[in-house]
């Protein structure tokens, strides 16, 4: 038996609910054990979802548990998910089934790839990242550790993804172009040259923002 307890009962936590019931509600050999947030009354309103049990910090690992990360701030992310995991938790992907998956891809613990999600032949994609709705990566895509791609976005063939990074809805890699570790893609934008680390960059061209 796998009881998925979900790090995380925001939006983003919920929306990871309505993932898990698409790939396992008819699994017997799966189950929801539910949340663990910091804010108790994260769930005050809606009805339908699993409860909270406690906090990430308070909580005390059972023989059964695995865990997905819903969170959708990437150092946030890392964070809980060491915190965990120096408790001993085993982490799992979350793959939609309408997903589609070509060959030669792979993936590392702890993904959350949402409904339609398109990943051509031979992506490499790390460690708990995560690809929402629509997103398409083309052949040879490369996305590390942490990262986090918005709905709808596109990265041509041949573009890598550093560590940590957050890319927005809308944006859109050329072919071969590289964002480096902890860079963020504003919305809409369009990346045409390589994203230094640690940089944001917004519009079309995508060029960098100084706040």
């Amino acid at each position: 038996m796998n009881n998925l307890i979900i790090i995380g009962a925001r939006g983003f936590g919920r929306e990871v609910y309505n993932l898990f019931l698409d790939c396992y509600k008819d699994d017997r050999e799966w189950s929801c054990k539910g949340y663990l947030d910091s804010k108790s009354d994260a769930l005050d309103g809606y009805e339908g979802y699993p409860p909270i049990l406690c906090s990430p910090e308070d909580y005390v690992i059972d023989k059964d548990d695995v865990f997905v990360c819903a969170l959708g701030d990437v150092k946030w992310k890392k964070y809980y998910v060491d915190l965990m995991s120096d408790k001993g938790a085993s982490f799992v992907s979350l793959i939609h089934p309408t997903a589609k998956v070509s060959m030669n891809t792979t993936f590392g613990s702890g993904c959350i790839i949402t409904a339609n999600v398109l990943l051509s032949c031979d992506v490499h994609v790390g460690k708990f990242v995560t690809i929402m709705r629509n997103a398409v990566l083309g052949h040879d895509c490369k996305v590390n550790d942490w990262s986090h791609l918005g709905a709808f976005t596109f990265f041509g063939g041949g573009s890598e993804i550093g560590r940590l990074c957050t890319v927005h809805p809308g944006a859109q890699i050329l072919p071969h172009k590289k964002v480096k570790d902890n860079a963020v893609v504003g919305a809409g934008s369009v990346v045409i040259l390589t994203v230094k680390e640690g940089t944001t960059v917004m519009g079309i061209p995508a060029k960098k923002m100084d706040y």
